[in-house]
């Protein structure tokens, strides 16, 4: 095999050393070795090397301080850190400080030849971006500062391993920006496996998550991966990772940790080489405050946090995003793409979008199916209500409401609507969840939506 990547092995342990030369070796790498702080820092200084793995506990000092070091000074040089087991306090502390990922002793050399893969494929400048997703025309499309930020902020975490929680308000885009991460890294050629953690029912959590064997519950006729083992290789995201039950909280805070999954019947574990991402709408903060989500399990998610601005906080970019989002619309359905006119720009600017991007995207397709001619007018868009403060936030979109120029049947009717819409996006369309927030039976939601011409 032909030797076309270096590698540079940091730790005062001599059977490590051996090992990771060993395995490395195989892989086709050439292996330059230190036995500490000061003979990395030396072969830093005269030598270009494709990745970096360093131990924690050096004779000079710790790795932190290397891979500080290396994420200022060889930018370019994936390193990762080799931790004892159970040490995830440091790993965390060393995927903050810049690491691209972590493996823990003893050393699983399955994990590791993953680990090693994706870290060379972030300097391998023949990997062929795969083509965005249609809909990222559209939704990470803006001139603004804030979608500067982001788009800059998605390329510099993309290069690393490190769990990323995506933070912002329902209808921003937040699973988008999840796959723009996998589709910029070096998973990209791996699987992204999206779920919905407030979709899954609690009783079949488990085995959704980590697979079963056959046999082990009732209904379970053949053996069944799960959603971990299906990111293998990838990424995968845990939207509205808040709905997690407490109990299941634990379980995934382990296979995090170990990067090992057990499916529900068997004996033995799993290893698995996945990219956590998540996100949710709520603010975990104040549940970990509560009682209602683990400490623990938030800062292993939260290594890196990413927020997305709400629509309101980029107004700017709404001509050049609707008329992205008309244009594929139109051509989904083999229409001639209309103008957006000076009325229905001023209207769109002066609408707060409490749904974000999805309410404008339903906007403009409700939009494009009642206009006529090649023009949408104010009166097209259909918004709720006129706005006259553009800089409201969505909290306040009941306020909206005239109440001056309405009978009192109708004004509590739109009143009704408006807090149903709300809390619709808010659980993602979700009845069940829906009801619940708003205190009423699903039957009796079920009656609303008919009577308001909601269903």
């Amino acid at each position: 095999m032909n030797v076309t990547h270096s590698a540079l092995v940091v730790d005062d342990e001599r059977d490590i050393r051996e090992l990771l030369v060993l395995t490395l070796g195989r892989m086709g790498l050439r292996i330059s070795t230190a036995a500490n702080l000061a003979e990395a820092r030396e072969l830093l200084g005269s030598n270009s090397f494709d990745l970096c793995l360093t131990d924690m506990r050096l004779p000079d000092g710790n790795g932190i301080e290397l891979v500080t070091e290396i994420a200022r000074d060889h930018p370019r040089t994936p390193v990762a850190m080799i931790t004892a087991f159970g040490s995830m306090d440091l790993a965390v502390e060393a995927l903050k400080a810049g690491a691209f990922d972590f493996v823990s002793k003893p050393v699983d050399i399955g994990v590791l030849r993953g680990m090693v893969k994706h870290a060379l494929e972030l300097n391998n400048s023949e990997r062929v971006a795969q083509p965005a997703a249609p809909e990222s025309a559209s939704r990470l499309l803006g001139e603004s500062q804030a979608m500067s930020d982001l788009r800059s902020t998605i390329a510099k975490v993309a290069r690393s391993q490190a769990p990323v929680y995506i933070v912002g308000e329902s209808g921003v885009g937040k699973e988008l920006v999840a796959r723009t991460i996998h589709d910029q890294g070096a998973r990209a050629a791996g699987p992204f496996i999206p779920v919905n953690c407030g979709a899954i029912p609690g009783e079949l959590m488990e085995s959704e998550f980590f697979g079963h064997k056959k046999g082990s519950f009732t209904g379970a006729h053949a053996d069944k991966p799960g959603l971990f083992q299906a990111a293998h290789g990838g990424t995968l995201f845990l939207d509205e990772v808040a709905e997690l039950p407490l109990q299941m909280q634990v379980k995934l805070l382990r296979a995090i940790q170990e990067k090992s999954v057990r499916p529900v019947g068997s004996a033995t574990e799993v290893p698995v080489d996945v990219r956590i991402l998540s996100a949710t709408h709520k603010d975990l903060a104040v549940l970990v405050q509560d009682g209602r989500f683990r400490h623990d399990l938030y800062y292993r998610i939260n290594v890196i946090e990413l927020r997305v601005p709400p629509l309101r906080e980029r107004r700017g970019d709404l001509p050049q995003l609707a008329a992205a989002i008309l244009s594929r619309l139109a051509r989904s359905q083999q229409l001639p793409t209309p103008l957006l006119s000076p009325s229905a720009l001023d209207a769109l600017g002066g609408y707060a979008f409490p749904g974000n991007v999805r309410e404008l995207e339903n906007v403009l397709e409700r939009a494009l199916a009642l206009a006529d001619g090649d023009s949408i007018g104010a009166s097209d868009l259909r918004l709720p209500t006129p706005r006259g403060d553009a800089g409201s936030a969505s909290e306040e979109a009941p306020a909206d409401i005239d109440a001056g120029n309405a009978a009192l049947p109708s004004y509590i009717e739109q009143m009704e609507r408006a807090a149903i819409q709300k809390a619709l996006e808010e659980n993602r369309w979700n009845r069940t969840r829906t009801a619940a927030q708003l205190g009423i039976t699903f039957r009796a939601l079920r009656y609303k939506l008919k009577k308001l011409g909601m269903d």
